[in-house]
């Protein structure tokens, strides 16, 4: 009799705490996880091989590695993929998107986060930040190192990248990039190192902000049009345009160019010298290609700066489009998602203008 009591009163106490849990998760703001592999989930042989895979350990186990989410959101974790990011491809990307814009229509989702690879990471974030048409903040983490690596940085860059998102104040700053204690922006951020912790930043145009143990502080807002602003849409897309990116160097001549327009590239990005310029014989066959009705867009290899139209290259002789600030690969995006809507350079240089 005196077991049965005891036992009532386990029951009963188990019961309160579960009704107390119930109602602090009720009260917290929402946030869904979307997984979909790199270093994050990567594993090793031991906590000091610096050979790893990636991809190897699936959501459920990487919010089980940070009990604390709990006080900052209400968290559910959904695996999207389970790949290194040098993987990543346009199935992937489609499938994100499409379940991101499913996700921000609901009343019971505050904000999103996404586990990713670094190697493409900001490639995805600015994709994501032209197709998800919503002001619900869209947050972006990953690591350097693999879950099980000594001083792993990846449980406190999801506990980061969940205060972001749980915080009403991050609503309208389009998709973010968390890591290293710092607020990233999709248009801004680039990874700058193969392997520092440190490896993200945004050089010109700045931090969004930075983020320590969930303590939050903003600096500004992306001054480009993005998420609920943006006028792109993959809904209904199957497949996107083949843009291709060719290398510009010392005496290159346009042979690949050539070969981008025989596969088939409806667009061309080149990571061209300095101001986005090229040795004359590429610069013949590009001038060519844009002729012949392919969108030729000039970027540079030089990490910063902006590659102006009409410098050393008469863009507008030729036909061409300058990418300003956005680097070959972002420039890459954009202009495949610009492709799903003309294929006229002034529109086209409008857009990259404009995002």
């Amino acid at each position: 009799m005196k077991k049965r009591v005891i036992l009532g009163i386990v029951l009963l106490l188990c019961a309160g705490l579960f009704m107390q849990s119930a109602a602090l998760a009720k009260d917290l703001p929402k946030v869904v996880i979307l997984a979909t592999g790199g270093t994050i989930a990567g594993a090793a042989e031991t906590e000091t091989t610096a050979g790893y895979e990636s991809g190897q350990v699936g959501v459920d186990v990487l919010l089980a590695a940070v009990p604390e989410l709990a006080k900052l959101a209400d968290c559910t974790g959904e695996q999207i993929a389970n790949v290194g990011s040098q993987d990543m491809n346009d199935e992937i990307w489609l499938k994100l998107a499409h379940r991101i814009n499913e996700l921000a229509k609901s009343d019971d989702v505050d904000g999103i986060v996404i586990t990713h690879g670094t190697d493409t990471m900001e490639e995805t974030a600015y994709f994501l930040n032209l197709v998800c048409h919503t002001d619900k903040p869209i947050v972006m983490t990953g690591s350097m190192r693999p879950s099980t690596a000594m001083s792993a940085d990846g449980p406190l860059n999801i506990y980061n990248a969940v205060a972001v998102a749980a915080n009403a104040d991050s609503r309208g700053r389009g998709v973010m990039v968390v890591a290293n204690d710092e607020v990233h922006g999709a248009r801004s951020v680039i990874k700058s190192n193969t392997t520092e912790v440190s490896t993200f930043i945004s050089d010109d145009q700045g931090l969004i902000g930075n983020v320590r143990y969930g303590d939050i502080v903003f600096f500004r807002k992306p001054y480009a049009k993005h998420t609920h602003q943006s006028e792109f849409s993959v809904e209904g897309v199957k497949e996107l345009p083949r843009v291709d990116i060719i290398a510009m160097y010392e005496d290159a001549d346009g042979g690949l160019i050539d070969a981008a327009v025989k596969l088939g590239a409806k667009g061309i990005v080149t990571a061209g010298l300095g101001n986005g310029n090229l040795p004359a014989a590429a610069l013949e066959s590009l001038a060519k290609a844009a002729k012949g009705g392919v969108v030729c867009v000039r970027s540079t290899r030089v990490p910063t700066g902006l590659v102006g139209r009409n410098i050393e290259i008469d863009d507008d002789k030729l036909g061409l489009v300058a990418s300003y600030e956005l680097n070959p690969q972002k420039a890459r995006i954009l202009l495949r998602l610009a492709l799903l809507k003309t294929t006229d350079p002034k529109t086209i240089q409008d857009y990259f203008g404009s995002y």
